[in-house]
């Protein structure tokens, strides 16, 4: 798992430390209750002339570090792993639309400067990049997800009453994207992507196919909590071991980054049927 961050000549590389600003916005405090009840009971009338001045690239005052950039309707970030937020101006508030709609007070704004509220009350101060270089901050593209993206491949081999079984796991990386908001120590929030995994498992005898099938996190809706699922991934598969029941199989479903997994047994029997239970969490 790999974190890539890119750099302009004369610049300091955007790091934690330095992601204040950025993902200030995204602080949970700032997106209340009782700010979204009101939001919601308003017109969602934008102010388009704002949202004009405010394309391009911005930087803090103080640090002189990159904090986003504004293309269209959208606010991308210079750290690889951040995924882009949809905003519009109204009323000279800012409002992001990721996975809550936050409201953050603008204090003024102008063709080369903008400040607005912080959900601490602090004022965050910025102004527009004259440096070229910090375009390259944005090259990237797509953020990067923080799971491998390669198929991974395990292939056991299972003597059972004297007969020969491979079992296979194969774990593909899927097209299924899940965004996860942890916290740094200062409490500043940011929202990281992952893909999720879709796992294909398979039992042979010799050159006969005993079982074969994939499994998503879907297909342990019943057993894992659906709030749960919505927020983990299926992060691996180990084949366990072989008895009279048949071959059994372990399946993590997990929060990425966390200690927080459920583990699925699965057992696969010699007429080809398949059974899960719970094992732990």
């Amino acid at each position: 798992m790999t974190k890539t961050t890119i750099a302009g000549k004369g610049r300091v590389p955007y790091s934690v430390q330095g992601t204040l600003l950025l993902l200030l916005l995204f602080i949970t405090g700032c997106g209340s209750d009782g700010n979204r009840a009101g939001f919601r009971g308003r017109s969602m009338e934008e102010d388009h002339e704002a949202k004009q001045a405010l394309q391009g690239i911005w930087v803090d005052q103080e640090t002189e570090m990159v904090a986003f950039r504004v293309k269209g309707d959208s606010i991308f970030y210079p750290d690889t792993v951040n995924a882009p937020v949809r905003f519009f101006i109204r009323r000279d508030t800012l409002y992001l639309k990721g996975a809550m709609t936050m409201a953050y007070p603008v204090d003024r704004q102008g063709e080369h400067t903008f400040s607005f509220h912080s959900a601490t009350g602090e004022i965050v101060r910025l102004v527009r990049s004259g440096n070229p270089a910090d375009s390259l901050f944005f090259a990237h593209g797509r953020p990067v997800t923080l799971t491998y993206n390669e198929v991974t491949k395990k292939d056991t081999v299972v003597y059972r009453e004297g007969e020969r079984y491979h079992c296979y796991v194969y774990v593909n990386p899927s097209t299924s994207k899940v965004y996860k908001t942890s916290y740094t120590d200062e409490g500043i929030a940011v929202e990281n992507v992952y893909y999720d995994n879709v796992i294909h498992i398979c039992v042979y005898k010799g050159r006969a196919c005993l079982f074969s099938r994939d499994y998503s996190k879907k297909s342990f809706e019943g057993l894992v909590p659906d709030g749960f699922l919505s927020q983990a991934i299926l992060s691996n598969m180990e084949f366990e071991d072989a008895d009279g029941q048949g071959f059994h199989f372990h399946a993590t479903v997990c929060i990425p980054d966390d200690a927080s997994c459920y583990m699925v047994g699965i057992c696969v029997d010699e007429e080809g049927r398949a059974g899960m239970e719970l094992l732990e969490f």
